[in-house]
C-alpha cells in the first residue's frame, strides 16, 4: 500500500468516523464503534474499496493514533474529534500537568482572546501535551499560533480534564483566564 493510499484511506475513516457516518450507512454505537464489515460494505456503496487488511494498515500506520480496533477485531473507531450527536465517548478523568498546549492559526486569535477556546462543532476542545505537536495542529488552519493553556490551574477551579487514547487532552471550554497571551508563539 502507497502513502497517498493509506492518507486518502485515513481521511475517509475520519470523516465517516467522526463526522458524517449516515453518508456511508454507518450506525455507530455511543461510543463510537461501527462494525468493520458494515463500514466495508458501505464504502463500496460509495464506490471505495476497502478490506480489512487497509484499514488494519491505516491504523497501525497512523502516527497520531486517530482510530482504535476492537479485542475482538470486528469494530473500529475513532478515538477523538468527534462531531456526531450519538457518539458520548466516556473518557477517563485525569489531572492534567501544569501546562497544556492548542495549536489553532493566527486568524482565530481574536475569537479567542473574547470567548476563550470553544468546542465548536466538536464534543471537545483538543490540547497538546507539547509544542511541537500543538504546531502541527496549528499548521492546519494556516498561520500557526501556539498557545499556552494553565491547565492544572483550570483543574483546581473544577474544570474536567480527559486524556483520549491517543494522548490528546480534551476538555469542555477554556475560558479566556486560563490563556496566556503572553506565552504565544507565533511560528
Amino acid at each position: 500500500m502507497d502513502t497517498k493510499q493509506l492518507q486518502e484511506t485515513s481521511k475517509f475513516l475520519s470523516y465517516v468516523l467522526r463526522h458524517e457516518p449516515q453518508a456511508i450507512g454507518l450506525q455507530l454505537d455511543s461510543e463510537g464503534w461501527a462494525d468493520i464489515g458494515a463500514l466495508i460494505a458501505g464504502a463500496a456503496k460509495d464506490r471505495r474499496a476497502l478490506d480489512i487488511a487497509l484499514i488494519q494498515a491505516v491504523v497501525s500506520s497512523s502516527d497520531k493514533k486517530r482510530f482504535s480496533i476492537s479485542d475482538d477485531g470486528l469494530r473500529i473507531r475513532a478515538v477523538q474529534g468527534h462531531s456526531t450527536p450519538n457518539v458520548s465517548l466516556q473518557h477517563i478523568e485525569k489531572e492534567p500537568p501544569e501546562f497544556l498546549y492548542h495549536g489553532t492559526a493566527r486568524r482565530f486569535l481574536d475569537s479567542i482572546r473574547q470567548q476563550g477556546l470553544i468546542a465548536g462543532s466538536r464534543h471537545h476542545v483538543h490540547l497538546s501535551q507539547d509544542i511541537p505537536t500543538a504546531i502541527d495542529v496549528g499548521q492546519r488552519y494556516g498561520k500557526p499560533v501556539v498557545l499556552k493553556i494553565e491547565a492544572l490551574r483550570m483543574h483546581q477551579q473544577g474544570f474536567k480534564f480527559f486524556q483520549a487514547e491517543n494522548g490528546v487532552w480534551l476538555t469542555n471550554h477554556v475560558p479566556v483566564l486560563f490563556v496566556l497571551e503572553e506565552e504565544q508563539k507565533a511560528i
